[in-house]
């Protein structure tokens, strides 16, 4: 299908202010996650108890916490959810000492049983309801961050050596390259929210490397075909020819996805929405860097190490 005409955009023109860009956003997510603010880390990772609970009358926000406060649980982080005044998120990260991993879920179960038992008062089971409990404990919780992390820094291994076998290795070389700073771009740009990292953000952290990897391959693919072409013009000539001509199907295949994940992030509901919201930053920054990005880090390479232009077969 085409959407238009073929364009003649000078992509590789402003390559210079797309890193810039990149680099001032990468730096900042890095200062917040180090020095300021941070990644906050969810029931998932961080270990403790979240309830989600409705209450059957109107309750302010001050008296959950007055009443979690009496009970000892002062530090949990209460956030409304839903219906105003009726539905609320409590979430409890209080320290838990156990000799193994068992005690510790146990422990952390109780707590959640303190939580909810504190809120209901003398109002008996009929005051609110139990919509959901998680309980995670400490150990599962660095266990879950470990293998997370290895996820991740694997699938971009693997990406690296197809691309490298199939095209060439600085294909490969700018293909992750990219890739990693959609990953901390995506991450600096969640970390400003306040938003919880859990595993949910971590699945979709996946799927934005794996869309983005497979935009970036239909580029370097076009660039391949048309090196055979056009083999008088410059790399830059033939990444801006190739870019142009990819542009339809990239606007097309990246518009459905991102009116698809519109759709959920304002009517899929609370449970779905920080995927929605990571997977909107991360495919609008997925088709800025296969353009951008990935096509510049061929140039510099072959600039860098003086290699030819030709591919693999």
């Amino acid at each position: 299908m085409e959407l238009f005409k073929t364009p003649h955009i000078q992509f590789m023109k402003y390559k210079f202010v797309a890193l810039a860009a990149s680099a001032v956003i990468v730096l900042a997510g890095v200062l917040n996650v180090t020095v300021f603010h941070g990644l906050k880390p969810g029931v998932d990772f961080g270990g403790g108890t979240l309830i989600r609970i409705e209450f059957k009358d109107p309750t302010p926000v001050g008296q959950v916490r007055k009443q979690l406060a009496d009970a000892g649980l002062g530090g949990s982080v209460i956030q409304e959810t839903g219906k105003k005044g009726h539905e609320y998120q409590i979430r409890t990260m209080q320290v838990v000492r156990a000799a193994d991993a068992q005690q510790e879920m146990e422990a952390h179960e109780q707590l959640a049983n303190k939580v909810i038992e504190a809120l209901r008062g003398n109002g008996g089971p009929d005051k609110l309801t139990v919509v959901s409990r998680e309980t995670v404990g400490p150990q599962v919780g660095k266990d879950l961050r470990k293998k997370a992390t290895q996820a991740t820094i694997w699938a971009l291994i693997g990406m690296l050596i197809y691309i490298a076998v199939r095209f060439k290795i600085e294909y490969g070389v700018a293909a992750i390259f990219t890739l990693t700073q959609d990953v901390l771009i995506t991450m600096s740009l969640f970390s400003f929210t306040n938003r919880e990292i859990n595993l949910p953000i971590i699945a979709a952290v996946l799927t934005i490397v794996g869309f983005s990897i497979n935009d970036t391959i239909v580029i370097f693919d076009r660039v391949r075909e048309n090196s055979k072409l056009y083999r008088k013009e410059s790399l830059e000539e033939i990444m801006n020819l190739s870019l142009n001509q990819c542009l339809g199907r990239t606007i097309i295949t990246s518009g459905t996805v991102f009116l698809t994940l519109l759709a959920l992030y304002f009517f899929g509901g609370e449970v779905i929405n920080d995927f929605a919201f990571i997977m909107l930053i991360g495919t609008i920054e997925g088709v800025y860097s296969t353009v951008y990005l990935s096509c510049p880090v061929v140039i510099f390479w072959q600039k860098l190490f003086k290699t030819k232009k030709g591919f693999r077969r």
